[in-house]
């Protein structure tokens, strides 16, 4: 098990990661919103982040991106869920954080019980202006 710095090289299986993962943990959003999303994740959102990839036996299983101190994108391919490899990525970027904030959709509450699980708490409401629908926004300050 190795966690590294992104590379170029991995960007395509992020996408399909996070393609796999927002489908199964957003249905309540449509499909077509992520696949259509696609470019602008592989072009704009995770180039301005600081992504790290967690490989398995040479497998990208998972990443974690952080832009300064918000956690923008976290994900674990929905295969290799339930294995504890999400914790381990957000335990890896909450060793460098005094804190951390992120927003949720309200309707993802197995995410929900993760971060609530991981010492994050909900610190306040707001809407996603691209899908409308409603989010938490959570926080986790080191002690």
């Amino acid at each position: 098990m190795n966690i590294r710095l992104h590379t170029e090289n991995d960007l395509d299986r992020m996408i399909e990661i996070w393609l796999e993962g927002s489908k199964l943990a957003h249905h309540f959003i449509q499909e077509d919103y992520w696949k259509s999303n696609q470019t602008t994740m592989k072009e704009t959102y995770l180039p301005m982040s600081r992504s790290h990839v967690l490989e398995v036996d040479g497998t990208v299983v998972g990443f974690i991106s952080m832009i300064d101190d918000y956690l923008a994108a976290f994900f674990v391919s929905p295969n290799e869920q339930g294995k504890g490899y999400g914790k381990i990525l957000l335990d890896y970027v909450k060793d460098q954080k005094e804190s951390i904030s992120l927003q949720v959709y309200q309707e993802n509450e197995s995410a929900i019980r993760f971060y609530e699980k991981n010492g994050f708490v909900v610190s306040n409401e707001s809407i996603d202006e691209n899908t409308s629908a409603k989010e938490f926004v959570m926080t986790w300050t080191k002690r």
